[in-house]
C-alpha cells in the first residue's frame, strides 16, 4: 500500500491591482492573478502546486485584502522569509502582506464566513484616482440609495443581480451589511454577505445609481430584487472601482490575518 504524503497548507493574504488582469481566476489565453500567483509560487517552492483563493474577483476588479491558500509536501523554513520573496519575484500589482501554515481542513474559499466590497463613486473629477473611481455627472440622492439598500438585507434570492448562464447551483446569498457613506469627495458603498454572485455587486451599485438619479423608486428597487429577472436592474458599472475589502474567518485565523 502507497504511504500517503504528508501535505502542509498555508494562508497567503495578498492585495492586487486587478486592472492588468482577467480577473483572478485561471483562463486560457488571458493573464489572471491566480495564473501569475501559482507560478511565483510554484517557482520558488520547486513544487507544482495549485493556489485557491477566497473568491473569484472579476476582469479589472482590485482586492486590498484576499486571502489564498496551497499545500506543499516540504514545509517552508521561514515563511517570512518566503513572503519576501514571493514579493520580489511578483510584480508591483501584487503585494504579498503575510504567509503562515494552517491546519488542512481550512480552505480559504470555503472556510470564510464573509466578505466585503467597496465600491467608488465621485460626482467630480477625480485625477489622481483616475480609473479607481466611477465619476457620475450628476448629483445622487444618497438617502434614498440607502433606503434602497437596506433591502437587500430582506432577500436571500439575488437573481435579479446575477450575470446569466454562470455554473453556480443557485443565486442565494445571505447580504448583512450595505450603506452608502461619504468620505470627503468620494461616494462608497459598502456591502458585506456570506458569498458574492459574478458581477452581482456592480449590477447593485448600477440600480442603487438609478435610484440616486430619480429613475428608479425605492418601491421599484424592491420589485427588481422580487422580479428575479436581471433584465430589470440597472446597467453594470465600470469593474475599476471595485474593491474587495475584507475577508472574515474562524479563529485562530482571524487574528493571524492583518488588517
Amino acid at each position: 500500500m502507497e504511504e500517503q504524503v504528508q501535505q502542509h497548507r498555508y494562508f497567503l493574504q495578498m492585495a492586487y491591482n486587478g486592472a492588468p488582469y482577467h480577473g483572478w481566476q485561471l483562463q486560457p489565453n488571458a493573464v489572471t492573478v491566480q495564473e501569475v500567483l501559482q507560478h511565483a509560487v510554484s517557482t520558488l517552492t520547486r513544487e507544482n502546486t495549485e493556489v485557491v483563493g477566497a473568491g473569484r474577483t472579476d476582469t479589472g476588479v482590485h482586492a486590498s485584502f484576499f486571502v489564498a491558500h496551497f499545500n506543499l509536501t516540504n514545509p517552508l523554513e521561514n515563511t517570512d522569509r518566503f513572503a519576501r520573496k514571493l514579493n520580489a519575484f511578483l510584480s508591483d500589482d501584487i503585494h504579498i502582506a503575510t504567509v503562515f501554515p494552517v491546519s488542512t481542513d481550512m480552505h480559504a474559499r470555503f472556510s470564510a464566513t464573509s466578505r466585503t466590497y467597496r465600491y467608488y463613486v465621485s460626482e467630480q473629477k477625480e485625477p489622481f484616482r483616475k480609473g479607481f473611481v466611477l465619476k457620475i455627472n450628476q448629483d445622487l440622492d444618497v438617502e434614498l440609495m440607502n433606503q434602497a439598500a437596506q433591502l437587500l438585507l430582506q432577500t436571500n434570492d439575488f437573481t435579479s443581480f446575477s450575470k446569466l448562464h454562470t455554473d453556480v447551483n443557485n443565486n442565494l446569498c445571505k447580504v448583512t451589511s450595505a450603506r452608502w457613506s461619504r468620505e470627503g469627495t468620494l461616494l462608497i458603498f459598502e456591502i458585506t454577505a456570506n458569498r458574492f454572485l459574478r458581477n452581482i455587486v456592480r449590477a447593485i451599485v448600477g440600480t442603487l445609481i438609478d435610484v440616486g438619479k430619480g429613475k428608479l423608486s425605492v418601491d421599484g428597487f424592491w420589485n427588481t430584487i422580487q422580479s428575479k429577472n436581471r433584465c430589470e436592474a440597472g446597467t453594470s458599472v465600470f469593474g475599476g472601482a471595485l474593491f474587495l475589502t475584507d475577508i472574515q474567518y474562524p479563529e485562530p485565523v482571524n487574528s493571524m490575518l492583518m488588517r
